[in-house]
């Protein structure tokens, strides 16, 4: 327990043995990134990894882990379900999962980062439970899922598909490996039509996130997340996208006064 595996060596019933995209690098097996774009956001969410959870719990007042609950029960994961965690970064999601499914489910929990997926598995042990036994952390790509089809029973995304380089395909990914009637919740921040949200999330990056995140020599890596929020989608559009991507109903909600989205949708 607690050790970060790849897609190639968990090789299994429904998992594809040998993905593309991906390179050896000393014995283990990397991800490569599809470009240069997703290998700068990949090495940017690598630097912050040791104090990401820390400035969760610090710029949210400890909200983030009310929001990610209500992600995880949209889900509509239960007892001896096959779920995955999408760009599951320090692990959050994939715990409380875990704890739904329970030790006859199974919980794969993919990122990225290799030092996000580190930090998960050493979160892992030093909070053990019994049914964290469930969980397997896969360095992977959101783009390229080592998976089959209709493999999984929920999948959950939380602040992962805004830095997805291409939203479309991670959408189409993530209904393939879903089964029939089951759905996706994407928590992220929101890109909201309210003026006074939009200007209130904007100040709150200048003035709170960004000098505070300066405090651990990570200004820049922070000043990131304005741009990413206004390049991402509104609710409307993430509704689109996932019928488009071939989801039957789709359904944007607002949490946290519309500073944060979350999409719930059935394949």
């Amino acid at each position: 327990m607690g050790t970060v595996t790849t897609a190639i060596s968990i090789a299994a019933a429904g998992v594809v043995s040998s993905p593309a995209g991906r390179r050896r690098r000393g014995g283990l097996v990397a991800v490569r990134c599809s470009s240069a774009a997703a290998g700068e956001r990949q090495a940017l969410f690598s630097r912050i990894a040791p104090v990401y959870d820390h400035l969760n719990d610090v710029l949210s007042l400890g909200q983030h882990r009310t929001w990610k609950r209500i992600c995880v029960s949209w889900s509509r994961a239960k007892r001896g379900d096959r779920v995955l965690d999408l760009c599951c970064g320090s692990g959050d999601l994939a715990f409380l999962l875990s704890q739904k499914v329970g030790l006859d489910g199974e919980v794969m929990a993919v990122d990225f980062s290799r030092q996000q997926l580190q930090t998960a598995a050493e979160r892992q042990e030093q909070r053990w439970k019994l049914c964290y036994k469930n969980i397997k952390w896969i360095e992977g790509d959101a783009l390229d899922l080592p998976f089959t089809d209709c493999y999984f029973d929920a999948v959950t995304v939380g602040y992962g598909l805004r830095n997805v380089v291409d939203k479309p395909k991670a959408m189409r990914e993530i209904f393939r490996v879903l089964k029939p009637g089951s759905r996706v919740s994407i928590l992220d921040f929101n890109k909201s039509s309210s003026l006074f949200t939009a200007s209130l999330q904007s100040w709150m990056i200048d003035n709170v996130v960004v000098p505070l995140a300066s405090g651990y020599g990570l200004a820049e890596e922070y000043k990131y997340l304005k741009s990413s929020i206004s390049q991402y989608l509104t609710g409307e559009e993430l509704e689109k996208l996932a019928k488009e991507s071939g989801f039957s109903v789709a359904k944007h909600y607002e949490l946290g006064g519309g500073l944060m989205g979350n999409l719930v949708a059935t394949r």
